[in-house]
């Protein structure tokens, strides 16, 4: 059970916040020396703080201090600050210093429980962002700590060193070019080039100038002489994808460019050396290919000197999570959007799509939900799970939590529908423009009319 923090001199609110957060694990402080020492021991990730704290009871400044110093050890603690009807000013004040939220006497389990579930998911969601960065930052570009990631970033570490010919086998959207490019980033050749040709992109006749170049009048058209790709990589790393759908008769002349490390431009002569090291990457059946003799069976054991199998993203836990978050500030950057977190429907909807796309699938959707959100979170509804049957997901049982909910999604749809007009859309949801503005004000959705 999640550790919450209570601050709060008064025992008897303290009992009735201890039994409204049943589903917890409550931590119990009555004076700001107490509640510094709870934030060491037991670091909660949500604190509930009374601004008025003993000595200073008739005020708040022991309760602001007491935010001061807990943000100064536990930076990243949600501190929901509980205060009299009377003390919105203070309240402000707190926000301003870095609480999360504020929250009136008295106290209604049901909408505290609300909070504390929405300031916990925030923490977690915020953590594991942090764990992604520091994947990513301090390694090699793969995003994500699960136990399947950890085990491919160990194999790239092993085998980067080297120069050996590592064949990437994964499924479509799993990531096999940012896995080759973690390989180069990895390597002594990481500041040399990264060149990367999709062998099923490019059509046969001219797939094989692609790769090695051509001299000057070798074909029609050919009005001077060009480096092929694979010079181009020159000192650095080749990535070849889809290697499965290389033309049959091309891959004599790749097996001698991997044995030999030397090339010939289509109409040369001469024998020219290079310092290449190749990834491949496929997500095919090789060995299948090479027993219906449509892959060479010599450059199959050439290319798969050591083999990664790149993880799908249904077998990555709760990297689906960390990725979405990621994608989610990457596209709230590049169009401007207020969106900054996922809903709960939102994140449970997440949770239990089997993601057959991957997470070429995961990066478009929330693309998309940025676009479509109008609001400072993602809802299942901007992901387009509308249509999914929500019984599947972990839906509050609160019935004003959902009843919320649903106002927000249709109110979105309907804005969506109606291209942006507030008439239309009122009328689409059965009410009139002002009662639409005011559930747009009260669930703060940002809709421009």
């Amino acid at each position: 059970m999640e550790k919450v923090l209570i601050v709060d001199d008064d025992l008897g609110i303290q009992k009735q916040l201890k039994w409204s957060l049943s589903d917890y694990s409550p931590i119990l402080a009555g004076d700001r020396e107490a509640a510094i020492a709870a934030v060491r021991r037991y670091e909660p990730k949500v604190v509930t703080l009374d601004l008025g704290l003993p000595p200073d009871a008739a005020n708040a400044s022991e309760g602001l201090k007491a935010l001061e110093e807990i943000l100064a050890i536990a930076p990243h603690t949600k501190i929901i600050v509980i205060t009299g009807n009377e003390d919105r000013t203070n309240a402000l004040k707190a926000i301003s210093a870095g609480a999360y939220d504020f929250y009136q006497k008295p106290i209604d389990a049901d909408v505290i429980n609300v909070i504390i579930s929405r300031a916990l998911t925030l923490a977690n969601i915020e953590s594991e962002n942090r764990t992604m960065r520091a994947v990513t930052d301090s390694n090699i570009g793969i995003i994500g700590n699960s136990a399947a990631v950890e085990r491919l970033c160990t194999m790239i570490k092993r085998i980067a060193p080297t120069n050996i010919t590592a064949l990437l086998l994964g499924e479509s959207g799993t990531g096999k070019e940012v896995t080759a490019k973690a390989v180069h980033l990895a390597s002594d050749r990481k500041n040399k080039p990264f060149v990367a040709i999709n062998c099923a992109s490019i059509p046969e006749t001219l797939l094989e100038s692609e790769l090695f170049g051509f001299e000057k009048g070798a074909f029609t058209g050919a009005h001077k002489t060009t480096k092929g790709k694979i010079e181009c990589a020159e000192g650095g790393t080749l990535f070849l994808d889809e290697i499965g759908d290389m033309p049959f008769n091309l891959q004599a002349k790749l097996l001698r460019f991997l044995q030999e490390k030397i090339i010939e431009r289509l109409g040369g002569r001469g024998e020219i050396p290079v310092n290449v090291r190749v990834v491949c990457a496929t997500n095919q059946n090789l060995e299948q290919m090479v027993a219906n003799k449509e892959f060479r069976e010599d450059l199959f054991y050439r290319v798969s000197e050591i083999t990664l199998n790149i993880p799908p993203l249904r077998d990555r836990d709760e990297d689906v999570l960390i990725l979405a978050q990621y994608f989610l500030q990457l596209y709230a950057t590049e169009y401007k959007s207020n969106a900054k977190s996922f809903s709960d429907d939102a994140i449970s909807a997440i949770k239990a799509h089997r993601w057959p796309g991957n997470i070429r699938e995961l990066q478009n959707k929330v693309k998309s939900s940025v676009v479509m959100c109008t609001g400072v979170q993602v809802t299942a509804f901007d992901l387009g799970f509308f249509d999914h049957n929500y019984s599947n997901y972990e839906l509050s049982l609160n019935l004003r939590t959902v009843r919320e909910q649903a106002e927000s999604i249709a109110i979105q749809k309907a804005y969506a529908l109606s291209e942006g007009n507030i008439s239309k859309a009122a009328e689409l949801l059965g009410v009139t423009r002002p009662t639409l503005y005011s559930l747009i004000e009260k669930y703060e959705l940002n809709i421009n009319s």
